[in-house]
């Protein structure tokens, strides 16, 4: 809860879990839209016919028959150009630094 004052009153900001869960909720369902409206999901009933015979019975949901797409991730060989880095082995000066002891203690 974070208060926010003014010359004239106090306004007092309350945010709840049901507010977060109410915005989950709605996210999720406009998710599930976004996949059957473009066609990743489809929906079919297993019974033919313009409505089917629905009764209810306790615990029981109707059956449907769920057809979802499937991702298919793989590899192929392809021949591309490739640059190489070619390293070699060569003899140079490098500078060093040294301390000397002098022979004083």
């Amino acid at each position: 809860m974070a208060d926010y004052r003014t010359d004239e009153h106090t306004v007092e900001r309350r945010g709840g879990a049901g507010r977060t869960i109410a915005i989950v909720l709605l996210i999720v369902a406009a998710i599930v839209g976004i996949l059957f409206a473009t066609g990743f999901w489809s929906a079919d009933v297993k019974k033919d016919g313009a409505l089917p015979e629905v009764t209810v019975k306790g615990g029981e949901l109707p059956e449907v028959d769920l057809d979802s797409k499937e991702v298919v991730v793989g590899s192929t060989k392809t021949k591309i150009e490739v640059p190489k880095v070619k390293t070699e082995t060569e003899t140079i000066d490098v500078p060093t630094v040294a301390v000397k002891d002098n022979g004083e203690k």
